[in-house]
């Protein structure tokens, strides 16, 4: 079956360049507890900086290495896309926000 869709009345909403606020505060529930500030070594990059770039990266199909310097460095961003990919981090996330919008919105 064919569906017509007038293109020219579809509404799209503006792309999220950073993570808002309500929607971090439930992904920080989900995430790994991070590098204390105090620590030695490098300083430690914020995981919502850090997710910011892995979306920037996974958006605009950017190389990792070409990732802009406001997101921290690449290598730290594909290193923690590495990691949290093997630990199921992504689909953690899915799976709650997936239950956030049903309670919200609805899935039908």
């Amino acid at each position: 079956m064919f569906i017509d869709v007038a293109y020219d009345r579809v509404k799209y909403l503006p792309t999220i360049k950073i993570i808002p606020d309500p929607l971090w505060d439930e992904i920080s529930l989900i995430l790994p507890s991070e590098k204390p500030n105090n620590t030695i070594g490098c300083p430690a990059v914020s995981f919502r900086k850090v997710l910011d770039g892995i979306l920037f990266v996974l958006r605009t199909g950017s190389q990792w290495k070409m990732l802009p310097k406001e997101y921290g460095s690449g290598s730290t961003c594909h290193r923690r896309f590495q990691l949290w990919s093997s630990s199921r981090v992504f689909q953690k996330l899915w799976a709650r926000l997936l239950k956030a919008y049903n309670e919200v919105v609805g899935i039908q």
